[in-house]
């Protein structure tokens, strides 16, 4: 299996990027897009879990929008062949003192589709 293929990180580094800037500008209709919408997808979030794209897209819609200074440090891509892929990150805001960690499974899931998130983890924990 090829892992860290240059073009294969360079396509989910473009849609980790997308999917950021769609949840600091709080753009609903990307983030949904960027998730799997199947019963199979799963997003843990720092309070609350969701099971299924329509539980993440309801969950969505009365979410708080992540803080404008949200800063991501650390991040960590890994792909292994073409299709398959893991985001990890850090991120720092000015409205916690606490440190976040990040990590998305992404997929292909298609061959005209690009990445999809089909699992996410996001957790605080205090700063080491």
């Amino acid at each position: 299996m090829d892992i860290n293929l240059p073009e294969v990180i360079a396509e989910v580094c473009a849609a980790f990027v997308e999917y950021e800037r769609a949840l600091v500008a709080n753009d609903i209709e990307t983030m949904n897009a960027l998730f799997w919408d199947a019963p199979e997808t799963v997003r843990y979030g720092i309070a609350e879990i969701q099971h299924g794209g329509a539980a993440i897209r309801q969950w969505r819609e009365t979410c708080q929008p992540v803080p404008a200074s949200r800063s991501l440090h650390r991040t960590v891509i890994t792909t292994f062949g073409r299709d398959f892929a893991t985001v990890s990150t850090e991120f720092t805001s000015d409205e916690t003192p606490l440190i976040g960690r990040q990590m998305q499974t992404w997929a292909r899931l298609g061959p005209a589709e690009g990445f999809t998130i089909i699992a996410a983890h996001v957790s605080l924990i205090p700063k080491p």
